[in-house]
């Protein structure tokens, strides 16, 4: 079997506590008595957030609008930045079991150009740009005393973290965590992006065939996880002509060749064809909210100077990863020297989050519960050695 299939049976062997705010089981999904089918149907954000909301932040010469989840009242903020073309929903398991486990508030942010946040230059996805929009989120949130901030990010988003924490866009910032972003890896994988990339589908019949993709590819490994989050990523196509691969000038091509053969062949078999044609468009229903490929010139200012950055930041660190082979040069002699700490999660793919929610939980939870910024509810023990 493949390491896929490995970590899904390992998922529904685990039994794993209930979350709060009406979360489900964690892998409850997964059990399954033979011959049964899984589910792959889609699951609301309330099943893990509290609320939602769009915050509204000024900008020079418009309204800008960030949608934004959140659970809790009290305690330590939790914010939370996605990856590259996920949205704040990637957050939703995670987030669930980690407001279990500690005395928190969870805040997960759509980033620039992702979700449904809406702004007037979403195309502007530059590093500096998006670390400034997380500190105008915060400030629109909680005004000039805003609350102690945990700063975590994923991939793009631990990038933007880092950005955001060292140009000191977030002035009660207790702590930073990274998740699976580091800066020699990172800049190793630009070359190759593009061809995963294009290597994607690009539109889906429904969102049960795109979450079902997401699971089976193992861009996610977690069918919880990817019922609730592949909803953020991908949208209705608004014309099925605009949709990638069935673009206006393919259909117009084909309408040409239709109009020349039209004299030669039976009017039944244009009806025919024409319906044929009608059937392909109406497949297209859902595509990529971004073309992430069009987003190529900023890659290199999200990750370059990444790990002196992230190391330079004088708040308590926490870096988790994927595997030990992603750590480069720079945040090999920091941890040597102490400068952060580090945990590895083994068996996850990159949407480490997603794909071992209660691992990250529980590394996070330890963290913050160890450096005194909030305390364990709900019976949590830390169980790191680090504690």
């Amino acid at each position: 079997t493949s390491d896929m299939e490995k970590q899904l049976h390992l998922n529904r062997l685990s039994s794993r506590p209930p979350v709060s705010g009406g979360g489900f089981q964690s892998g409850s999904k997964m059990r399954m008595g033979p011959g049964r089918k899984r589910d792959f149907s889609p699951v609301p954000w309330s099943q893990y957030f509290e609320s939602m909301e769009d915050v509204e932040v000024e900008d020079e010469s418009s309204k800008d609008t960030f949608r934004i989840y959140r659970s809790g009242s009290e305690g330590p903020v939790v914010l939370l930045l996605h990856g590259g073309g996920h949205s704040a929903l990637s957050w939703a398991v995670f987030s669930a079991v980690i407001f279990n486990r500690i005395h928190c508030r969870v805040v997960a942010v759509d980033l620039r150009g992702h979700g449904d946040t809406k702004v007037k230059n979403s195309e502007d996805l530059s590093a500096e740009t998006m670390a400034k929009d997380v500190g105008k989120v915060v400030e629109a949130l909680y005004g000039e005393n805003p609350p102690p901030i945990m700063l975590i990010g994923h991939s793009m988003g631990g990038a933007i973290a880092v950005h955001t924490a060292a140009a000191n866009h977030v002035p009660s910032l207790l702590g930073l965590c990274v998740i699976d972003v580091v800066e020699g890896t990172a800049m190793d994988a630009l070359n190759s992006m593009q061809n995963f990339l294009r290597s994607r589908p690009k539109t889906f019949k429904s969102l049960e065939n795109a979450i079902e993709w997401s699971v089976k590819s193992g861009q996610i490994r977690n069918v919880e996880s990817a019922r609730v989050s592949m909803v953020g990523q991908v949208k209705k196509c608004e014309d099925p002509l605009d949709s990638p691969g069935g673009s206006k000038s393919i259909v117009e091509g084909i309408i040409e060749e239709e109009e020349e053969e039209e004299e030669e062949e039976g009017e039944s078999n244009h009806k025919r064809k024409k319906e044929d044609d009608l059937e392909a468009k109406k497949e297209c229903l859902y595509t990529w909210r971004i073309e992430l490929a069009k987003t190529e010139k900023y890659w290199d200012g999200w990750f370059r100077g990444l790990s002196s950055l992230f190391l330079s930041c004088s708040v308590p660190k926490l870096l988790l990863l994927a595997g030990v082979d992603r750590l480069d040069k720079d945040l090999t002699i920091g941890q040597m020297q102490g400068k952060f700490q580090m945990q590895v999660l083994p068996q996850c793919g990159h949407a480490v989050h997603e794909d071992a929610p209660e691992k990250v939980a529980e590394a996070l939870a330890t963290f913050m519960v160890r450096h005194k910024f909030t305390d364990a509810k709900g019976g949590f023990q830390c169980v790191f050695p680090a504690c």
